[in-house]
Order: structure tokens, then sequence, then C-alpha cells
């Protein structure tokens, strides 16, 4: 017998007899017991061996059950219940009988654990190390936290890749929703208890067509990858196979790792240029621009899979009808990256690739102001148009099949569980995106970048591509002797954050002078105040 507490048994056991055969006599010393508090289980040992096997049954439902005792008086059967009341139910197949004596000496359940010792003690404690704020909770992580706000406050933010969240976005990403586990899509999920979880992933969904004016007949959406580089990765995975080719703008000139970046030495850095094969195009060195003619050029020879338009670092328009065309005739899928650029493309400031791209990615913290995360939207129904189909790229199928595809990458393929919390957060962001306040705020942001951009050239600053048409410009300080690594340090000391950027110096070679500055609109304009 394995003892599992300490304390008193109750009356209360499990029985398990044979449905086909009589159960062993009472006298008959032959059961294991396994006890607690309340509940034993008593196994007879004529089942425990291979030779005595036991039919499957399925699960029934308690049932009560009455002893049948003869009268000593003139033999009639009469049913009486027994001393002990059982009922008799099946656990896997195995006939079970439920019993419990009546003792009236027992105490119950209640009152035994009422007074096991030390018990509401334990329970207090625990009761208070839940509800503890984080001062009192980890004071040390509190104060580090505190000094972050103050130099998020103090100081002037100008790194392209963050924002300032509202305080309705945090108060959804510090909410009970990151207690619920919801593996799978709406109406879809591999765990119960998900009604509200799939209330909320759904506005999120008809929040983000709706923010970028889309119709639910022709584009899909998927909300729950972690990042950008997450969501890029499940967009190769779902399409692709490992070894096929992808072709993105090239890092140093303004690209993405995830797009497939591999250094000059031939190092694979991104997992997407260690599964898939890339080959990046660049922008001419000495405007910045992006050159479409040998972008052309390189897409016919190199024959890619997907072509991605969009960076990191590219302040200027994207020509999305130019990349259609190519990824047409070359006979791939057209995939943009619009991370950066996507609170603008939303409020109309900038233009929409979703016009003329199969597949568009973004992050959903950097212009969009809502928590850091990715998402991918992707066309479904039917092709509109005709698409090149040179040999080993033909697609024959009139309706795109995307939807599928994409999803399973995230999900079971890449990812588990969504972050529940973060699908909230930017279900609220993207309602706010959807005002005239959000429009007039990414106006202000543009106008901040472009004033930014007016000062220093007026300070005969050199410009890449000499100026912005987003919210993000490139200084390049090779013409100043700089090393962008050293003017980064520079400007922490002042409380200001950029990033360094390796850019084309004039000579063509790839040199790390320069740095990136993006604009939000509350810093920039306590910059420029007075």
């Amino acid at each position: 017998m394995m003892d599992l507490t300490s304390h008193t048994q109750s009356g209360l056991s499990l029985s398990l007899h044979s449905a086909t055969s009589s159960p062993p006599p009472p006298s008959l010393p032959t059961k294991t017991t396994i006890s607690d508090d309340s509940i034993s289980l008593q196994i007879d040992s004529n089942y425990r061996h291979s030779s005595n096997p036991m039919p499957s049954k399925p699960l029934q439902l308690l049932e009560e059950r009455t002893a049948k005792f003869h009268s000593g008086i003139n033999g009639e059967s009469i049913e009486k219940e027994d001393e002990q009341e059982e009922e008799e139910f099946s656990i896997l197949g195995h006939p079970m009988c439920l019993k419990r004596q009546r003792d009236c000496q027992s105490l119950p359940f209640s009152k035994r654990l009422a007074v096991e010792p030390g018990l509401e003690s334990r329970r207090a404690a625990v009761r208070a190390w839940g509800n503890q704020p984080l001062p009192v909770a980890d004071p040390e992580i509190s104060e580090i936290m505190e000094k972050e706000k103050q130099r998020q406050f103090k100081g002037i933010e100008l790194i392209a890749s963050e924002n300032f969240v509202c305080r309705a976005v945090m108060e959804a990403l510090g909410s009970h929703l990151t207690n619920k586990y919801s593996e799978g899509f709406p109406g879809a999920r591999y765990y119960t208890g998900n009604q509200y979880i799939d209330q909320i992933e759904t506005l999120c969904i008809e929040r983000a067509l709706k923010a970028f004016n889309l119709d639910s007949d022709q584009w899909g959406v998927n909300v729950q990858p972690y990042s950008c580089t997450s969501a890029n990765f499940a967009v190769y995975t779902g399409l692709l196979l490992p070894g096929d080719r992808i072709m993105g703008l090239d890092s140093p000139s303004g690209g993405h790792l995830s797009h497939g970046y591999y250094t000059p030495g031939g190092k694979k850095v991104s997992a997407a240029s260690i599964f898939f094969e890339s080959f990046p195009y660049k922008v001419n060195p000495q405007t910045g621009y992006i050159d479409y003619e040998k972008l052309e050029e390189k897409a016919m020879d190199y024959r890619p899979k997907i072509l991605i338009c969009g960076g990191s670092s590219y302040p200027r328009e994207w020509d999305y009808g130019r990349f259609r065309q190519i990824a047409d005739k070359c006979g791939a899928v057209l995939m943009c990256d619009m991370a950066h650029i996507s609170g603008l493309i939303a409020a109309k400031e900038l233009a929409s690739p979703f016009d003329y791209c199969d597949i568009v990615t973004s992050t959903t913290h950097k212009s969009l102001r809502g928590p850091r995360g990715g998402i991918i939207f992707f066309r479904r129904g039917k092709k509109p148009r005709k698409q090149g189909m040179p040999l080993g790229h033909g697609d024959t199928s009139s309706h795109y099949d995307f939807e599928e595809r994409i999803n399973f990458a995230v999900h079971p393929s890449l990812q588990g569980g969504p972050h529940n919390n973060h699908i909230a957060a930017l279900a609220i962001a993207l309602k706010q995106v959807a005002t005239p306040e959000y429009k007039a705020y990414m106006q202000q942001v543009k106008k901040n970048a472009q004033a930014l951009a007016s000062a220093l050239l007026r300070r005969k600053c050199k410009l890449v591509t000499g100026g912005t048409d987003n919210h993000l410009l490139l200084w390049d300080l090779t013409t100043l002797g700089l090393r962008g690594k050293n003017y980064e340090r520079v400007c922490e000391m002042c409380h200001i954050t950029v990033n360094k950027s390796a850019i084309f110096g004039d000579n063509g070679a790839i040199s790390p002078g320069g740095v990136r500055i993006g604009t939000p609109a509350m810093t920039t304009e306590r910059m420029f105040r007075g």
C-alpha cells in the first residue's frame, strides 16, 4: 500500500469488480489499497495478472446499487440498502464501485480539512504572494524599470524602430489575458475556455482589415506572429521548400536581415539565408535610390520564387507597380515588408502596397504604435490577373492558396500558443489607427522628419537620397570623418538615442559611417519646441 498522506481514512473507497465473475468473498485479504484523506482505491488482486483479462467497457454514469436479502420469516426476497452506500461506474472499461461506509463517528470532509494544522496560514501566504505589487514582489526589477521610464521621458528618442504606445495598449499587455493558453485559431482551438479569446482575435482581424481599407473577400490576415521576423519566416516556410530562392534589398542598402542577409565573406546571418537561398538587390551607391533596371536584370537571371520589397533603412517611396511588373516577368510571388512605414500607409501618407502585392507583412510596434509583434496579410479568392509562369515557377491555379499554407506555417509549424494579451493590445491600437486623430498624428510624424532633414541640410550635412519621404532619414557621416558607432556614443551622452547604420560610401564600398534617425511626433515636437 502507498500511503499518500498521514491523515485518517474516511469510509469512502473505490473497488474494482469484474464484469464477468462474482466478487471474491469478503474474507479474502487480497486487496491493495491506495489511501488518502477521503478516498481509497481497492483493486482485486485477481485482476492484476493477464490470466484474468478484463473486457473494455465505455465510461458509465454513477448508478445506485442495492443489496438483496432474504427474510428470515417467509424467505421472501426484499431489497434493502446496504450498510455501505455503493455506486457503480466504469473507468477505462473497468467496472468500479464507489462505497461510503455509514460511520457516524467520522467527520465530514470539509470539517476535517478545516482543522488541518497550518492550512489557513499556508493559504494566506499563497494569497499574499500572488497579490504583491511589483515594488514589493521584486524591488530590484521595479527600480530598474522606473529608471528606464525616466530615461524614455527625459531623453530624445530618435530610433526609427521605436514608438510610444498609449495607456490602453499597456493595460491590455499587462492583463489577465496572459494567463490563457489558446493554440489554434478562432473556432478551432486545442484547448477549451477560449470563447472570449476567439472574440478578441476575431475583432482584431476585422480591425486590421479595416485599418488598411481591405475587403475580407480579397484579403485575409494572421495576427498571431510574435514579430515581423517571425512573420516573414512563416511566409517562407508556408510557400517555399528549403533551398528555394528569395530576393530582397541588401541589408547594407537598407534592407532587413530577415530578407536573407549574408556577409561579404559568405557567412549566412539570418535563418532566412540559412534555410533558403537569397540573392540581394542594391541601391545605387551614388544616389541611394533603388536601381530598378539592375533589379529586373538580376531577378530575371536569378528567378526567385519570392521577390521582397520593403526595408528598415530606406527613406524614400517604393515603386510597387514596378515591382509587380518584375515579379510577373520572373514568375515570383511579390511580398512587401512594410514594418517601418505601416502606420504611414494606414494613414494614407504613403502609397499602399496592397494594390500590387500578394503578401504584406509588418511589425505592430513601430509607426503603427501598437504592441511588439507581427502581422501577415495575404490575398485570398480569385486571382485578378494572369501572372507570368516561366519554367519551374508555373502556377496554373486560378485562386490564391496562401491562407491555409501561411496559417499552418504560423501554427503549428513555427509557434505555439498566441500571446493573447498582445492580440488584444493590437486590436486596441488598430481601432485607433482608423481614427482622424491617428491620421493627424502620422502627418505630424512626416512633417517632423522633413523638418529635421531640412535643418541638417542647412548645416551642410549629407543625407542619403538628399531627404526623406517617410518617418526616417539617413545621415552620411563619412564626409565628417566619423563612424556611426562613435557618433552614437556621443548622442547617448547627450540623452539622444539613434541607430548606427552601414551605408554606401562615395566609392561604392560599404562603410559603417551612417546613422538612421526616426521621428515619432512627440519626441521631435519636444526637440524643436521654442
